[in-house]
C-alpha cells in the first residue's frame, strides 16, 4: 500500500517512489505552467504523477494525461490520482515517448509539460537503478525526441512547458524552433540573488511568432538565507 501524505495542509495527498523522490524541479515546473485556457494536457515522462496532480489541483477545468515508460512509476501515478478522486479528469498511459505517433493522434493536447532527463548519454556515470538512470540521462528519450513528441501532440497555438538546465538552454531553443515550438517565456531559477542560475523554466508556443519574454528570476532563498516568500507560496507554506 503506498504511503500517502498531504503535500500541504488540506492539499492533495501524494505517495513518493523510493527511487524517484518528489523534486523541487517538478514543483517549480507545475507553478510555472499557465493552465488557462488549456483543457487537455499531457505530462511526458510523468513518473509518479506529481506535476499532473499539482496542475489538476490548481485548475478544475483541466484534464491531464500522464505518459510513463516505467510500469512501476505509472502504477504509482494511477494510485496518486485515484487517491485524490481525480480519475475522471486524468489517465496514465504506460508507453514510450518515442512512440507518440502510435499512442496519440496529432494535436491531441493543448498543453504539453515535461521534466525531462537533463544530461546527454555519455556525460557521466549513471545510477545503478534503471528508473533513476532514465530520469537523469537521455537513455530513453533525447531532447530532440522530446521536442518531436511535443510538436506532434500540440495543435497550432498549443503550449509546451518544461524545466531544464541552463547550460543546455541554447541547445533547447535551437531544438524547439526546429520543431516549430517558438520559445515565448523564460524564467531562471537561482538559489540566491548572487548565485548563478541552476534551472531554467521555458514555455514555447507551437507555431508561435518570434518574441521571448524573460521574467524576473525565481530566487529560492531570501536575504536572510531562509526560504524566499515566493518559494513558501509555491509550497503553500504561507
Amino acid at each position: 500500500m503506498p504511503d500517502f501524505h498531504e503535500l500541504w495542509p488540506g492539499g492533495p495527498v501524494f505517495a513518493q517512489a523510493e527511487n524517484q523522490r518528489l523534486s523541487t524541479d517538478s514543483v517549480l515546473l507545475a507553478a510555472f505552467v499557465p493552465t488557462r485556457p488549456a483543457r487537455r494536457g499531457i505530462d511526458l515522462g510523468c513518473a509518479s504523477g506529481a506535476v499532473a496532480l499539482l496542475l489538476l489541483a490548481r485548475e478544475t477545468q483541466l484534464d491531464m494525461t500522464g505518459l510513463e515508460l516505467d510500469e512501476r512509476a505509472a502504477s504509482l501515478a494511477r494510485a496518486n490520482l485515484e487517491q485524490n478522486g481525480l480519475t475522471g479528469r486524468s489517465r496514465i498511459v504506460t508507453g514510450d515517448i518515442r512512440a507518440h505517433r502510435q499512442l496519440f493522434p496529432a494535436g491531441s493536447f493543448d498543453l504539453v509539460v515535461a521534466n525531462p532527463p537533463y544530461f546527454p548519454v555519455g556525460s557521466g556515470a549513471l545510477p545503478p537503478d534503471p528508473a533513476r538512470a532514465a530520469a537523469r540521462s537521455e537513455t530513453s528519450c533525447s531532447l530532440e525526441e522530446l521536442c518531436q513528441a511535443a510538436a506532434w501532440l500540440l495543435p497550432s497555438g498549443g503550449r509546451f512547458c518544461l524545466v531544464h538546465r541552463p547550460e543546455r538552454l541554447s541547445e533547447l531553443f535551437v531544438t524547439m524552433t526546429a520543431h516549430a515550438l517558438e520559445p515565448k517565456r523564460l524564467r531562471l531559477v537561482s538559489t540566491s540573488a548572487d548565485s548563478a542560475p541552476s534551472l531554467v523554466l521555458v514555455e514555447g508556443r507551437r507555431g508561435g511568432r518570434p518574441g521571448l519574454r524573460i521574467e524576473a528570476p525565481l530566487l529560492l532563498t531570501g536575504p536572510d538565507g531562509g526560504e524566499s516568500a515566493e518559494l513558501r507560496r509555491i509550497y503553500h507554506r504561507i
